[in-house]
């Protein structure tokens, strides 16, 4: 148990630290010269950046990651624009087909109606004992 707790805890320091680097080379990027879109460390990008890193330390479980995630995955793709084209014609599409993939892919969290029946015929028992 204590191997996977280091494990766990060395995965995470190695995801940030090249979070940290990522970032580091942008900002080296633009500070040479390098055209780099301005979205990219733009406020709705770090919440997306954010959103992710939070659910990431928490197993992607409960919803507050999910939240900062959406908000700011709509403002950075309303911001994108490719080849003149901009991803905000395609940000509600998109944002639906990611939300049914999310319901589709989430673990399934449901008990047997028989299983639970019989555990509480047997706890009745076991008081009436």
């Amino acid at each position: 148990m204590e191997n996977l707790i280091k494990k766990n805890h060395t995965d995470k320091q190695m995801g940030l630290g090249i979070l940290i680097v990522v970032i580091g080379a942008v900002f080296l990027l633009r500070n040479t010269g390098v055209d780099v879109p301005h979205w990219i460390l733009s406020w709705h990008t770090i919440m997306l950046g954010a959103g992710l890193w939070i659910g990431y330390r928490k197993n992607f479980q409960g919803s507050g990651w999910l939240a900062l995630t959406v908000i700011g995955a709509i403002f950075t793709l309303k911001d994108i624009t490719v080849f003149d084209f901009e991803m905000s014609k395609i940000t509600t599409a998109l944002v639906l087909i990611g939300l049914g993939l999310w319901v589709i892919l989430k673990p399934k969290k449901f008990k047997n109606l028989d299983q639970n029946f019989q555990n509480n015929q047997a706890d009745i028992h076991n008081m009436k004992s």
